[in-house]
């Protein structure tokens, strides 16, 4: 049982006494109901906010209360949330002040909410309520350790605290270095040291400093994903995507395993087909339905492996990869990635084919950044790829996916998705009402028939764009309440 031994016990002959227990829990937000720890409150109630710092005067583990007519007042913890625990100690060492909210239960004095009130004040470079407020969102998301109200101010998010500083990184992996696995937080201690080390060049310091801010800023989830809600899903599709149902269909089939697994299923997507019949829509979409946060890799743009899998720390100029640059971005390990023109990537003037670094990434056995020098986990990393030619694309690669063709749409859903979706959505940009902008069912078939030979539906998008931009401009010249559309206008327009 861990007990706080703070450095200003007055009399050193006697030994600290822990007063508290811990519980576990994997609430990921602190409510009276679900509080971070309790005090004692059988001697008297405390006020819903109660300043004061944790300290350990002589045998308990407490919390000293400052009040203006009573001075000093102690109450001891009596239970305190696992994963919090390295917090409270820091708190107490550091004699930060706070501001603690709570509510008085039957167990105890229920606390959920703490604040640092220092504001700048404190002896640790970190000491703000930013950092406190981040460090405390970060261990809300985490998972408890195996053995150990309305009317409120607006608060300083913790979501915005970035980890620069050396001091603000030790206080982290102080405070809450548990959340990190195991490989990082040993690979954050190294790097620490030398980040903090005279006898390395300033260059190595500097380099170390930069990737320990880029890995703790990554907040390092658990591979256990929530059940998608299949009516939800199909929603969700339906407003990226007409018709297709084949299409719809084989996508929910494929991320469906979560239900039953909760881990990501064990293939990617790859979406094939021709140019403009949505696959990045798509793509878009399976991130929405897995509530993942998403980044996208271009394949076309890249022509060296370097690109992807960062340079060494011994250059002056190195950087991280691309992929850990979209880990930062994303600021957590659960992402989807995607991957686009993947039947573009080519051996480059670099060593090697940059699409085959993919192939680590995809594994979810764990990617390697030359310039972190770590290993970091992939279980939460999710794939999609597009691509217009499935034959362009290595065998190893597409073992790694369930390929789901995307057929080009026909003449008659291309009408549709003019008619009800295209040239609504710009007249709405445009502000202009349907009635101001008629087309007429021969134009409808002249635009359809103006694109025949064309694929997917931008040009589509791009006709409904002009269309709608030439009559909100007969309008204001010419002062004509609507125009309308026939065939032989739009095949004059649109030449």
């Amino acid at each position: 049982m861990p007990v706080f031994d703070f450095n200003n016990t007055p009399e050193k002959g006697k030994h600290p006494e822990c007063t508290y227990t811990t519980f576990h829990s994997e609430e990921g937000e602190a409510t009276p109901d679900r509080p971070i720890l309790y005090l004692d409150n059988s001697k008297r109630q405390w006020q819903h906010h109660s300043c004061g710092i944790f300290t350990n005067p002589v045998h308990r583990t407490s919390f000293e209360f400052k009040e203006e007519q009573q001075g000093e007042v102690s109450a001891d913890i009596l239970k305190i949330d696992a994963r919090f625990v390295s917090l409270i100690r820091w708190l107490g060492e550091n004699r930060i002040r706070v501001r603690l909210s709570g509510e008085n239960r039957e167990e105890g004095y229920a606390v959920y909410r703490i604040r640092e009130t220092a504001f700048g004040g404190g002896t640790k470079l970190s000491a703000e309520d930013g950092f406190l407020q981040f460090m405390i969102a970060r261990l809300l998301s985490s998972s408890a350790p195996e053995d150990l109200p309305d009317g409120e101010e607006e608060e300083e998010s913790g979501d915005e605290m970035k980890l620069t500083s050396i001091q603000s990184i030790t206080d982290f992996m102080t405070c809450a270095g548990r959340t990190l696995p195991d490989n990082i937080r040993l690979w954050a201690r190294r790097n620490l040291a030398v980040a903090r080390s005279h006898e390395v060049s300033q260059e190595e310091r500097r380099h170390a400093q930069r990737a320990l801010s880029i890995m703790m800023n990554i907040q390092w989830k658990s591979n256990y994903f929530e059940s998608i809600d299949p009516v939800e899903a199909r929603k969700i599709l339906d407003e990226e995507l007409y018709g297709m149902e084949r299409v719809k269909q084989r996508i929910i089939e494929t991320i469906i395993q979560i239900n039953r697994t909760h881990t990501l299923p064990a293939y990617g997507l790859l979406l094939v087909g021709p140019a403009g019949t949505g696959k990045s829509q798509i793509a878009y979409a399976v991130a929405r339905i897995l509530r993942l946060p998403w980044t996208t890799l271009d394949m076309s743009s890249i022509n060296d492996p370097e690109q992807l899998t960062g340079s060494s720390r011994v250059y002056a100029n190195a950087k991280p990869g691309i992929i850990m640059e979209a880990f930062s971005m994303a600021g957590e390990s659960n992402l989807v990635f995607i991957i686009n023109e993947l039947d573009k990537a080519s051996a480059g003037k670099g060593n090697g084919n940059p699409a085959d670094v993919l192939l680590t990434l995809l594994d979810n056995l764990g990617f390697t950044d030359n310039y972190m020098e770590c290993m970091v986990p992939t279980v939460g990393v999710y794939p999609i790829a597009t691509a217009n030619d499935k034959s362009q694309i290595s065998a190893p690669l597409m073992s790694r996916f369930a390929v789901v063709d995307i057929p080009d749409y026909t003449p008659e859903e291309k009408k549709v998705i003019f008619s009800r979706f295209s040239l609504p959505k710009v007249l709405k940009r445009m502000s202009l009402k349907e009635s101001e902008c008629i087309v007429s069912d021969e134009a409808l078939d002249a635009v359809i028939e103006k694109y025949a030979d064309t694929t997917g539906i931008r040009d589509l998008e791009q006709a409904a764009e002009h269309i709608a931009a030439n009559a909100l401009y007969r309008i204001e010249v010419d002062h004509v309440s609507s125009v309308t559309f026939d065939a032989e206008m739009v095949r004059e327009l649109l030449d």
